[in-house]
């Protein structure tokens, strides 16, 4: 192992002193011994530990000491006492409780002036402390994120002499010391064209084509090349095919999501490493119960960018573990967290609970991402969360100056979308409309018209910002440079439009030309309506069919002049009676059934999503006697027979009179 001495005019006891230690010891039973070191000998940190604790002999630095000073009483290599055995294994205990003492201070330090101040006073350093002593100087050194260190510990002279060790006996360096001072001069972005790392990264290579470096070195070193050589660096393969070889079962939980870190950088390869990672996502099943926060989100935003959609039975384990943690997730690590839900489509009762309680404690000190994701999370899933929504509106209210155009569209939307009005609405909706008036500019025309759609869902109508939208001006924004509209931002303006007219008389501005107008609010891609259930329309229209007398009495899907699409709609004349659905004349009410299936209600709920909410409200006002079928009403009956008098009770129990 090498020594890397750092002050060779170290204070030097007296050759007297030694003398008279080393004959005491010679004298003592070897049971006795530690309790002389304890008392007598201090060669490291006597000095530094702010209490006292147990001093520790270290017996290589002896020998050195004592070859240096030409003081011959006891050769080099010659052992001081007869039992041989017992003292190697004495000393063996006495160098690893040193050098847990050692990482014990190292990673009490919190700057670099601290690591260096404290490795200054040390007399030798072997190479494993001497590369932690850099890694934490690395991670203690930066400076508001600089990923350089500051000038004034590069110019250190303690600095400057572990690089020069470094530099000049790499051939002595353990293979996880070489690694690790690779890894920790790459963190600091070092130029990659200077000697000291074409030379470390040489004699990596050199090692690895021995076959001579371990999992945890590979995995450390295949991390550090793509940080310093990018996911083409072409070390890359062979460290994956060394890795391939080896068992997972020798992988710890940290080595199998350097793993995954290192596959991730490789997604244009990712088919032709599939079946390695078939193997270690089966194996990282029995690894999630052992995995901290950190590394959790690790494992799922490299599940995401490798796209392994069928390793959903690891995303949900992992998703069981996540709601223990989340108090103990950075902001950054569970913006990563939510991310892969979303991507994954994974939802848990628990961690909706759990993260309802994070929120609710700590949202006015969550970071605005944080913020913004934990609402994109509950709008995509359609988890209508009050206290999460509660939360999210008082904060937005206290500190709106705190969220981009894109994150407050992320926040505003899924009120809209799960049809929610928060306590304090007109203040969330009040501080809203000052921040679009004097930020109007600032948000993407996309994100704009969403936002104010989202709104008008929940009849929070933007009728100050309506007049921008249909201008041309705005128009021509939103197309960018494509030569169409999105189809999706049509039914959007249309939506918009047509509740300018149903529910804002009082708006007389521009309106919306009729080229840039929908037929129908049903798209291939993005609906603003949710399609019927199959099934549930099927228990309907038998039971319709038996209580009307013919299938000729209603029909079904019909796409009306306003856009919307009626489930099933059925025709009175004056008197009452059921027309056929092929007669247009002497109609006097029309009935929209609106068969609604799970999907139109917030999950596990029986709240209507915000969409169906403004359907069924433009409906009315357009004079249709909207009749609701929810599904969880229809489950409950128990026979065909029950739902006939389910339906006659919903249709006709105002109108006593009506005939069928």
């Amino acid at each position: 192992m090498a020594l890397i001495t750092l002050r060779r005019n170290f204070y030097r006891l007296s050759d007297v002193w030694i003398n008279r230690a080393l004959a005491a010891l010679k004298n003592q039973p070897i049971n006795h011994v530690h309790k002389v070191v304890k008392e007598h000998l201090c060669p490291w940190f006597c000095s530094l530990q702010p209490e006292p604790f147990r001093v520790r002999f270290h017996h290589a630095c002896c020998k050195k000491f004592h070859s240096e000073n030409g003081n011959d009483l006891h050769p080099v290599g010659e052992p001081l006492f007869s039992q041989v055995h017992d003292w190697d294994r004495l000393e063996q205990n006495l160098k690893n409780e040193d050098e847990q003492i050692f990482y014990r201070r190292l990673n009490s330090f919190t700057s670099s002036e601290e690591v260096l101040s404290f490795i200054s006073t040390l007399e030798t350093l072997s190479d494993a402390m001497a590369a932690g002593a850099l890694q934490r100087i690395c991670e203690v050194g930066k400076k508001d994120d600089n990923q350089r260190l500051p000038k004034g510990i590069l110019e250190n002279s303690i600095f400057q002499a572990l690089c020069f060790r470094f530099e000049h006996e790499l051939s002595h360096l353990s293979n996880t010391s070489l690694v690790t001072v690779l890894q920790a001069l790459i963190l600091l972005s070092m130029d990659p064209q200077s000697s000291l790392l074409l030379n470390l990264v040489a004699e990596c290579q050199n090692r690895l084509k021995r076959g001579g470096l371990e999992v945890h070195n590979l995995c450390i070193l295949g991390e550090s090349l793509i940080r310093l050589q990018g996911p083409s660096c072409v070390t890359l393969e062979p460290i994956i095919y060394q890795l391939q070889g080896e068992k997972l079962e020798t992988f710890t939980p940290e080595d199998i999501v350097s793993l995954y870190r290192i596959l991730q950088a490789c997604t244009d390869k990712v088919d032709q490493h599939q079946i390695f990672l078939n193997k270690i996502n089966n194996f990282s099943l029995s690894l999630v119960s052992s995995l901290s926060p950190k590394l959790i989100s690790q494992m799922l935003t490299a599940l995401v960018v490798l796209n392994q959609t069928q390793a959903l039975p690891l995303v949900i384990k992992l998703g069981k573990y996540v709601e223990r943690h989340i108090p103990q997730f950075t902001d950054e690590e569970l913006v990563k967290v939510l991310e892969a839900f979303i991507y994954f489509g994974h939802s848990d009762r628990f961690f909706t609970k759990a993260l309802e309680q994070h929120v609710a404690a700590l949202c006015l000190t969550l970071d605005p991402e944080v913020v913004s994701k934990v609402m994109e999370y509950c709008g995509r899933k359609q988890i209508l969360s009050k206290p999460i929504f509660n939360a999210v509106a008082e904060t937005f209210v206290c500190q709106s100056e705190k969220f981009s155009p894109s994150q407050i569209s992320e926040l505003i939307e899924p009120f809209g979308k799960l049809n929610y009005l928060p306590p304090n609405a007109s203040a969330l909706f009040r501080k809203l409309e000052n921040v679009l008036f004097t930020h109007f500019n600032y948000f993407p025309p996309k994100t704009l018209l969403k936002l104010l759609h989202s709104c008008s869902l929940i009849e929070c109508h933007p009728v100050n910002f309506m007049a921008k939208i249909f201008s041309p001006f705005f128009l021509q924004r939103l197309q960018g440079e494509q030569s169409y509209l999105d189809r999706l931002n049509l039914a959007q303006l249309t939506q918009l439009f047509l509740t300018s007219v149903l529910e804002c008389p009082f708006y007389k501005g521009p309106k919306l030309l009729p080229k840039y107008q929908v037929r129908s609010f049903i798209t291939l891609c993005c609906s603003l309506e949710t399609p019927m259930d199959f099934q549930l329309y099927q228990s309907v229209k038998t039971a319709l069919i038996d209580l009307l007398g013919a299938r000729l009495y209603f029909a079904s899907k019909v796409l009306t002049p306003y856009c919307y699409t009626i489930d099933v709609e059925i025709k009175l004349d004056e008197d009452g009676f059921v027309l056929p659905f092929t007669v247009d004349e002497d109609v006097h009410k029309r009935v929209a059934l609106c068969i609604d299936g799970p999907k139109r209600f917030c999950s596990n709920s029986t709240h209507l999503l915000g969409r169906e909410a403004i359907k069924q409200r433009h409906l009315r006002l357009l004079g249709y006697q909207v009749v609701q079928i929810p599904y969880h009403e229809i489950e409950m009956l128990k026979s065909r027979l029950e739902v006939v008098k389910y339906l006659q009770r919903k249709l006709f129990s105002q109108n006593t009179g009506v005939h069928w």
